[in-house]
């Protein structure tokens, strides 16, 4: 597995995340949603070309499947992931480890192209001191730009190279690279690396073995 390089990240340390596929499986959720955007307007786009294009905004996959009037979509897949956000479900380990980096004197930040009044039910669920949340809804650009990512550093006041961003797409990693932000890819997640050097966490709990936040108490995750 590559190792991250150690960063100067002292004394600002900040830890920026995507939300879908790295902090919780929403895969259920978005597939329900997909599916009565199906069956409400008629369509016939298996969840699988939709799953493809995960962590662009709405609108953007929508004009990537070919549709040039996402609106009526949109409000119908927002509706439904309301409806079944009970589907989603905590990777294991993610807030113990999100805990521990906070602990640690880290900040955490969610860089994330969920609306926000989706996504903040699902965050508050976790019950970690999230500093700064970008969604769409911030303006700006949606990934692969870096807008999210470097708003998120402006939130933050730090530079990119004080800052890691988690996430499990391409987009994560275009976005990340576009920033000037170093980059692990979550393994556990939804999508793979583009390229064989990346920095691969395959577990949340590998985010620690690769960052060293410590000091630990005993008995800690590490």
């Amino acid at each position: 597995m590559p190792t991250l390089p150690r960063l100067s990240l002292s004394p600002l340390k900040v830890l920026l995340l995507d939300l879908d596929g790295v902090l919780l499986d929403t895969r259920p959720v978005m597939e329900r949603a997909w599916q009565q955007v199906l069956q409400e307007h008629g369509l016939d786009v298996p969840f699988e070309e939709y799953e493809r294009h995960l962590g662009r905004p709405f609108a953007d996959i929508m004009e990537r499947l070919g549709f040039s009037e996402p609106e009526p979509l949109r409000r119908t897949y927002d509706d439904a992931s309301i409806t079944a956000s009970h589907l989603a479900r905590e990777f294991d380990g993610i807030t113990e480890v999100l805990h521990g980096f906070a602990a640690a004197g880290w900040r955490l930040g969610i860089v994330t192209s969920k609306p926000l009044d989706r996504a903040a039910p699902l965050l508050t669920g976790l019950g970690c001191p999230f500093s700064t949340v970008r969604t769409p809804n911030g303006g700006g650009r949606g990934k692969p730009a870096p807008d999210p990512v470097l708003l998120a550093l402006i939130d933050l006041g730090v530079d990119p190279a004080e800052a890691v961003y988690v996430g499990d797409m391409p987009v994560d990693e275009e976005a990340a690279g576009r920033a000037g932000v170093p980059y692990i890819h979550a393994g556990w997640g939804y999508g793979r690396p583009t390229v064989p050097s990346a920095v691969v966490a395959d577990s949340p709990k590998d985010l620690l073995r690769l960052l060293a936040p410590g000091p630990f108490i005993e008995g800690s995750l590490l």
